[in-house]
């Protein structure tokens, strides 16, 4: 992270010029990730996890594909985020995030206002959020605070968009199970709302 009070520019972090930069918040065993990465090699991917059984394993899938298009920031995406310069992404993905089911670990959600805020500086006019879970209540929760906020909305027409799993995606492992256990996911695309200002707000 930069050290002179300049803002990290994502996009310049890849040997080779990106058409787009994505982030993933949590992306687990990586399984999305490198999905994404070998799919797309003309964006570059940018993927959070704290855990380090998750970055080993997503280290080790990003080696056996031979992918130079992704980069792994291994600490708390709170760490990060506030140096990132703004609008710097095109789509930001926070799937299966722990949803801290008791009501009294509720803050401890990483989908809140205060993310959103975050995320809106970070996200240029029109991106996409995706955010997915097996956990209603943490779906509905969600959408409350994206409801309330005023640079983001909910792209859904259908029951199909929430009901299905995004095309362009696949199955990672909490989604499994999730399926084992009889939960269906939600799968909640947001969309940054339109705003002119230097930094779209």
């Amino acid at each position: 992270m930069p050290s002179d009070g300049t803002r990290l520019e994502p996009g310049a972090l890849f040997d080779k010029p990106v058409k787009a930069t994505w982030l993933e918040i949590g992306f687990g065993g990586g399984e999305h990730l490198v999905h994404q990465a070998a799919h797309n090699p003309e964006v570059g991917v940018i993927g959070i996890e704290p855990f380090v059984n998750g970055v080993s394993t997503a280290l080790r899938s990003i080696s056996d594909h031979d992918l130079t298009n992704v980069r792994i920031f291994d600490e708390d995406a709170r760490l990060l985020l506030p140096h990132i310069a703004p609008q710097s992404f095109d789509r930001v993905f926070i799937l299966f995030p722990d949803p801290w089911p008791k009501v009294r670990h509720w803050n401890r959600r990483i989908f809140n206002t205060r993310l959103l805020d975050t995320l809106a500086k970070l996200m240029k006019n029109g991106a996409d959020l995706r955010f997915a879970s097996d956990h209603r209540g943490y779906a509905q929760w969600a959408l409350r605070h994206v409801h309330h906020h005023p640079l983001f909305e909910w792209t859904a027409e259908t029951p199909a968009d929430w009901r299905n799993r995004p095309v362009d995606s696949i199955e990672t492992r909490y989604e499994a199970k999730g399926h084992k256990k009889g939960d269906a996911p939600v799968f909640l695309s947001f969309r940054r709302v339109f705003r002119s200002g230097p930094e779209g707000a």
